[in-house]
């Protein structure tokens, strides 16, 4: 970027974003010409948003009894598409068989050691059909609730699938979370089965779930079973083997010994439109998990329809979401939106460093995936290795890049369209959350002109807007906080047993419009750029600065990979800038290297940004889906005790971070 695009008076610091904003990149004309969205879906949309929802619902999925109403709307509750009736594994497994589509590939499996599975839909319907049966057998009935605790192997959507036949809600706990959080899912949720595995491979290592399963049930009187997968001690997997998983008599069951003897005849079961479907704990600002509600056919029209449009989805692609399916996106966008679309998907087990840091780029020109939906955190620790790995291999089957999870800085982004897309492939930055169910703002691939940074509009449908303190509507140019103005299909239907907090959680700060937290701006021409949670806003001497323009203006710098900010308390500006930095491989973390970068930031966005703290760091705490866990550097900043650390990758990374912290350059 040039020093032409530098921010422009009047806006504050709102950083590399203003320079980004004058970049941009038209949809390529190949890419626009068989373009699956069209410009006419936000006229539709816009025209008469509950026909559009309704004429989609009515295409895309395939009913048992119609639905009657679209939307009962009151506020904050909705219920879309009263009176029809469907089952959510039918439409993403059996209608595909029965319109020819048996042997299409459903998913392409590799297991961090290397073993492999290729499911198709037909194979899919036969483990999904047997899976129920087994289900029915342990005494799992419609309306049910079922723990999933298990790593990236193809029994979890199996599983999923499984309860959505029966009618029954599944909560998949992340395999990275610890025996307290598990239990208390389960315990919420009243889950009558554990479905888990004796464990999984990551970084060459046995990780073992079977233990932490047991000692979460321990505490949960309503678990009346454990279904168990045989992984790790499967024989032909490499690595140390570890201790045999200890099942306990007449509560435990393994997998094979139960699903393999089941007929593969399982009727799906028709349930109504606002059935539970599933229920995912997402943290909240109290210790007790909130148990966000999903409910069937809302969800499943809004994840589907999105994948289809923003991936561009066509019947011969071979698409990656490289997420773990125990977060919403593997939910969504792994399982959900893709199978009802019958697209071929990739699920890998492993980290991506192992065996080595281009393991992505060789399951790419292996499988010649065409789409890759990945985290800006993955995408700035691939950076940080250079540009030498993914250029040994074919990346050439890509044709459209996406990213998930956070707002991707413009230097990230540009390096994954350079290095990973070849200069050829359109970026879907997309914005939504575990409560949303679906992406609510997107580029549409084809049609939108992109910059890099943001998430540029609203998808067709979505009444996204940028308001102040009041809750008026903010104009152009000027930060505030982004609120939805409209119910849409795939939203979350409350908290699981505690309306109250649902509406307090989401709807009480400005009335009438839904706020999860995150701060937004419109540039002039419109286009959104999120600003990362409204928590993460700094006030620094009487200036409201958000971590994530600081942090961006660190990783422009050419010397640094990744960066996080926060603030540490000071008596006389309120708060002080720490900022924890990792540099790319082979550059000198010196003093002179601090300075500059202090500079760079001053220069960027202003003198009142240049970080007081900063600290070079070999790595971040992240956790294991790669999101940055600032709270923990907040610890650290502030000489805390650590807070909750179980669901980090690596649980050293922090300590070392600490143990440098008190060394850190006061600048």
């Amino acid at each position: 970027m040039s020093d032409e695009q530098q921010p422009t008076e009047g806006h504050g610091p709102d950083v590399e974003g203003l320079r980004a904003e004058h970049l941009t990149f038209p949809p390529p004309e190949s890419f626009a010409r068989n373009a699956t969205a069209t410009r006419a879906l936000y006229e539709e949309a816009e025209a008469d948003p509950l026909a559009f929802w309704e004429q989609r619902a009515r295409e895309k999925l395939s009913w048992d009894r119609p639905f009657e109403t679209v939307l009962e709307w009151d506020p904050p509750f909705a219920k879309w598409f009263l009176g029809g009736r469907l089952n959510v594994a039918y439409n993403c497994v059996d209608r595909h068989v029965e319109n020819g589509l048996g042997d299409k590939v459903a998913y392409h499996w590799i297991g961090e050691p290397g073993d492999r599975r290729t499911l198709t839909f037909a194979d899919l319907q036969r483990e999904v059909s047997k899976a129920a049966n087994a289900l029915k057998e342990l005494g799992v009935r419609t309306g049910d609730r079922v723990a999933i605790y298990m790593p990236m192997i193809p029994e979890l959507p199996i599983a999923m699938l499984a309860c959505a036949r029966l009618g029954a809600a599944h909560t998949v706990v992340f395999g990275g979370f610890s025996a307290e959080a598990l239990s208390g899912r389960i315990q919420d949720a009243q889950a009558k089965l554990v479905i888990t595995a004796d464990g999984g491979w990551r970084r060459g290592k046995p990780v073992d779930l079977k233990t932490a399963a047991d000692e979460a049930a321990r505490a949960c009187p309503t678990v009346e079973h454990m279904l168990v997968v045989r992984r790790i001690g499967e024989t032909g997997t490499s690595g140390k083997a570890p201790a045999p998983a200890v099942m306990e008599p007449g509560r435990d069951i393994w997998w094979h010994d139960i699903v393999q003897r089941q007929s593969a005849d399982c009727p799906p079961v028709p349930i109504d439109s606002e059935q539970l479907l599933y229920l995912l704990y997402t943290s909240g600002t109290t210790a007790k998990p909130k148990g966000i509600i999903h409910t069937s056919a809302g969800y499943l029209l809004g994840t589907s329809l999105t994948h289809e449009l923003i991936f561009d989805i066509k019947p011969d692609d071979v698409y990656w979401c490289a997420a773990d399916i125990g977060w919403v996106t593997g939910h969504s966008y792994i399982v959900y939106g893709p199978l009802a679309n019958a697209t071929t998907g990739v699920l890998y087990e492993g980290a991506p460093d192992t065996p080595g840091w281009d393991r992505w780029w060789q399951i790419i020109d292996e499988l010649k995936v065409t789409v890759l939906y990945t985290a800006p955190t993955a995408i700035r620790a691939f950076m940080k290795q250079g540009e030498a790995l993914p250029a040994q291999h074919d990346l050439s089957s890509l044709r459209l890049l996406g990213s998930v999870g956070e707002p991707i800085n413009p230097e990230a982004w540009l390096w994954y369209h350079v290095n990973i897309g070849g200069e050829r492939c359109p970026i879907v930055d997309t914005w939504w959350q575990t409560e949303t169910g679906m992406i609510l703002i997107s580029p549409l691939p084809g049609v939108t002109t992109t910059k890099p940074g943001s998430a540029t509009f609203p998808f067709p449908g979505i009444a996204a807007d940028v308001v102040d303190n009041e809750g008026q509507a903010l104009p152009l140019g000027e930060s505030g906080y982004l609120v939805l103005k409209e119910p849409w299909p795939a939203m979350l239907r409350g908290i699981y047993g505690d309306p109250e907090r649902y509406r307090a959680t989401y709807w009480s700060r400005f009335p009438g419009m839904y706020f999860a937290g995150d701060g937004a701006r419109r540039d002039e021409e419109g286009y959104f750029w999120l600003l990362g949670r409204v928590d993460d806003v700094m006030n620094v001497a009487g200036h409201r600065i958000s971590t994530i323009e600081i942090e961006s203006a660190l990783v422009d710098h050419h010397s640094v990979a990744e960066a996080a900010v926060v603030g540490k308390n000071d008596p006389v500006t309120g708060q002080a800038i720490f900022a924890f930095v990792t540099t790319k491989v082979g550059v000198d973390s010196a003093d002179a290297l601090g300075r500059e970068l202090r500079e760079h930031v001053a220069k960027v966005i202003g003198p009142i940004a240049r970080p007081r703290y900063l600290l070079f760091t070999p790595d971040l705490p992240k956790t294991r889906s790669g999101k940055i866990m600032r709270r923990l550097l907040r610890d650290v900043a502030e000489g805390r005790p650590l807070g909750d650390t179980t669901t980090l990758a690596d649980a050293t990374v922090v300590e070392s971070i600490r143990a440098g912290a008190s060394a850190s350059d006061d600048g």
